[in-house]
């Protein structure tokens, strides 16, 4: 299978956490968390329009001011997601500049900013650059169990975890993935082309038989239309692929347990291991999560490949025996992810 996301760690497994994942064939990415992001391009940077903030503290969400840097001046909407109390944080970010200028812009920049206040309950609101950011009032809507984001082809779910503070985990998950079989495509006579993406995304919304597609590539210059039905065959449709992210949580049952159902069978975990095993006291203290706790739940989870970062900086020079500690209780192979 043809992975359709492909998320890296930005800066490593001891920089500030952030995770950028492109989306195969598209031109939108996402991040999770907001850390330092000068190291990644701007055009990289311009294409993000989702980004999921698990908590306000600097480390994690002090690449706002470089991204707000980039967007200005470009037409441009980014959907920031975060816990109760994170529209507050990026209004007054906002707020610390000047903007008596922007009649003059011909582009306007949006953010929409959304507050998980309960599981089921969200509130949204608008700030625009051509208002000078101005805070919109708050719209709230229920939603379905911790679903942030819902469109046809992927979601994004989140879980409240408790850090002294509230916390986000975030489970990214394709809708389905199709796979196409070229050998029936030549068999068939049908070409390979932009066609194809049609033909999948029809399937993953779930269109019926009837509905049309148009080959294209064949002899008429626009193409023929065929029926989905007389096109399934090409194809095979698979479970989606799941990312998952998790950081900054104690290591309290109610977390854990709030975790596994989160990121159950991910086909990555992104997943904290701040502290040693030796170092377990350290962790409770400071509400993090130590190597061991870290590979437990990516084992109880089932998932399939973990990635642990956010290592404290007490244990630089040892990431091997970081990595070591987390896939000895994983019981997985050695992880692999560039960093």
């Amino acid at each position: 299978m043809r992975p359709i996301f492909h998320p890296r760690l930005v800066n490593g497994r001891y920089g500030d956490p952030t995770v950028y994942v492109e989306t195969l064939f598209k031109t939108r990415s996402v991040l999770f968390d907001l850390g330092e992001i000068a190291s990644l391009s701007p055009r990289k940077i311009r294409r993000v329009d989702q980004i999921f903030v698990s908590h306000a503290h600097i480390d994690h969400f002090v690449g706002f001011d470089h991204l707000l840097r980039l967007l200005v001046g470009r037409e441009k909407t980014v959907h920031l997601y975060g816990p109760a109390g994170f529209a507050e944080h990026v209004f007054h970010k906002l707020q610390a500049y000047r903007w008596n200028l922007v009649e003059s812009y011909g582009a306007d920049l949006v953010f929409v900013v959304s507050e998980l206040e309960t599981s089921n309950s969200i509130s949204t609101r608008q700030f625009r650059l051509k208002r000078a950011f101005a805070a919109e009032p708050p719209v709230s809507k229920t939603i379905p169990d911790g679903v942030l984001s819902d469109e046809r082809t992927c979601r994004v779910s989140a879980a409240i975890l408790e850090h002294g503070t509230p916390c986000l985990g975030f489970a990214l998950q394709e809708a389905a993935h199709v796979n196409i079989w070229k050998n029936r495509l030549f068999e068939r006579g049908l070409p390979v082309g932009p066609w194809l993406q049609w033909l999948k995304q029809a399937v993953v919304e779930g269109r019926p038989d009837d509905h049309l597609i148009r080959i294209d590539g064949t002899a008429a210059s626009d193409g023929r239309l065929e029926p989905l039905g007389r096109l399934r065959d090409l194809l095979t449709v698979t479970a989606g692929q799941k990312i998952a992210y998790i950081t900054d949580v104690a290591d309290t049952p109610a977390n854990r347990a709030a975790i596994v159902a989160l990121v159950q069978n991910a086909d990555i975990l992104f997943i904290e291991a701040a502290f040693a095993g030796t170092d377990a006291a350290l962790a409770r203290e400071r509400a993090h999560l130590t190597t061991m706790a870290a590979g437990e739940i990516a084992r109880e989870a089932n998932v399939c490949r973990v990635e642990p970062f956010h290592f404290s900086p007490r244990y630089t020079g040892e990431q091997e025996r970081m990595l070591a500690e987390v896939m000895a209780a994983f019981g997985g192979p050695a992880s692999g992810a560039k960093t």
